[in-house]
């Protein structure tokens, strides 16, 4: 599959730290609680790829699913593709960012989380970035 921010493995490697490439690069997860973002609840602001910089959800698309990753209910419309993984043994749905095909997490559907869709999309920290909207979201976020 082609991406609008295509690079080679060389390159991601020379801009990515190694944590960095083994998740996004290498559909590998960060453990558990310990992301920058897995409690991080700014009133407005964006989270955006941090390989390539696109827009991926907004802090009102957040919520606390208490799963250890950070939790969104949806994406910024076209923001993320969808594909079946099956590497566990059973089927998930990887999101990857539509812009660099960068690896963010899964997709879970039914769980009653709420949202329109009743999805909990499940996003490694490491492959976020976030950007407040104002300087008091700024601020705000700094606090969290």
């Amino acid at each position: 599959m082609s991406y609008p921010n295509e690079k080679s493995e060389e390159e991601w490697r020379a801009i990515l730290t190694p944590e960095q490439f083994r998740v996004i690069r290498q559909k590998g997860t960060e453990a558990p609680g310990t992301g920058t973002y897995n409690k991080h609840y700014p009133s407005s602001g964006t989270y955006a790829c941090l390989a390539c910089s696109a827009p991926l959800y907004t802090a009102s698309q957040k919520f606390d699913s208490r799963c250890g990753w950070p939790a969104y209910f949806e994406s910024i419309p076209g923001a993320v593709k969808r594909f079946e993984d099956t590497s566990l043994g059973m089927l998930r749905t990887e999101i990857v960012c539509a812009g660099c095909g960068g690896h963010l997490g899964h997709v879970f559907k039914g769980e009653g989380f709420g949202g329109a869709k009743d999805e909990r999309h499940c996003v490694n920290s490491v492959s976020l970035k976030f950007s407040p909207d104002d300087e008091a979201g700024a601020k705000e976020a700094e606090k969290k």
